[in-house]
């Protein structure tokens, strides 16, 4: 479940934190969030930032194989 966690601070500041999302595509997703709040102070990468995306992909092979018996 992709979640986006904010903290706001009484000064002002809000932490940012989000989860569930895999790979870099969570910079996609907080960029406008981003862009109205302000300027970025710092940013931390979880361990799912750097986990690659599951691709699952199946291939089937048929083999047929005639005898002259």
């Amino acid at each position: 479940m992709e979640t986006l966690e904010f903290v706001i601070y009484p000064d002002g500041r809000v932490q940012e934190k989000v989860t569930g999302i895999v790979g870099a595509s969570c910079s996609e997703v907080t960029a406008a969030i981003e862009a109205q709040l302000g300027r970025v102070v710092s940013q931390e990468q979880t361990s799912e930032y750097f986990a690659q995306p599951l691709k699952q992909s199946a291939t089937a092979t048929a083999q047929a194989t005639f005898s002259d018996w």
